[in-house]
C-alpha cells in the first residue's frame, strides 16, 4: 500500500470523519494540542534555560529536571493524542504539506537531541546537577540545540495552518 493510500484510508475512518465534519471537535482537539504543546514547550524550556545558566540557577538540574519532566511527558502525551486526532482528519493534505512535514523533522531532531543528552551530555550529571554549579559545555550545546529545535517545532507547526486551503 503506497503512502497516498494509507492517507486516504486514515481519513476515511469514523474517527476522522467526525473531526473533519464535525462543527465544533476539530477547533476543540486543536485548542487542547496548542495548550499541550504550551506546556510541552515551557517545561523544556525551563530546563534547558537552565542547561544553558540562564535561569533557575539556584536550583539543581537534577531536582529541576525532576519536578518538571513529569509534566513534560504527560503534556507530549497530550499533544501527541490530539495532534494525530487533528492529522487523521486531514491526513493527505497534511501528509504533503511541506511545513507540517518541516516539523515532523524538527520533532525527530528533538528527540536525537534528548538521546544525545541523556547517553553522552549527562555525564557526571550527579557530580554537576546536584548543585547550583556550572553547566559543562556539552550539555549548555543540548540545551541551546533543544530550544532552537523546539522553536522549530512551534514556528513550522504554525505555518501549517496557514498554509492549507
Amino acid at each position: 500500500m503506497d503512502l497516498d493510500a494509507l492517507l486516504k484510508a486514515l481519513e476515511a475512518t469514523s474517527v476522522a470523519t467526525a473531526i473533519a465534519e464535525g462543527e465544533s471537535l476539530f477547533p476543540w482537539i486543536e485548542s487542547i494540542h496548542v495548550l499541550a504543546i504550551t506546556l510541552v514547550v515551557g517545561t523544556i524550556m525551563i530546563v534547558d534555560l537552565r542547561l544553558l545558566g540562564v535561569a533557575s540557577l539556584d536550583r539543581a538540574v537534577t531536582r529541576l529536571t525532576r519536578d518538571v519532566l513529569p509534566c513534560t511527558w504527560a503534556a507530549f502525551a497530550v499533544a501527541a493524542i490530539s495532534g494525530g486526532l487533528l492529522f487523521s482528519s486531514k491526513a493527505t493534505t497534511y501528509g504533503h504539506n511541506f511545513y507540517f512535514q518541516v516539523k515532523l523533522v524538527f520533532l525527530v531532531l528533538a528527540g536525537i537531541n534528548m538521546v544525545i543528552f541523556h547517553l553522552y551530555s549527562s555525564r557526571g550529571i550527579e557530580r554537576w546537577g546536584n548543585s547550583a554549579a556550572a553547566t559543562p559545555l556539552p550539555a549548555k550545546i543540548a540545551g541551546a540545540v533543544s530550544l532552537l529545535v523546539w522553536i522549530g517545532v512551534v514556528t513550522f507547526g504554525r505555518w501549517v495552518g496557514f498554509t492549507l486551503h
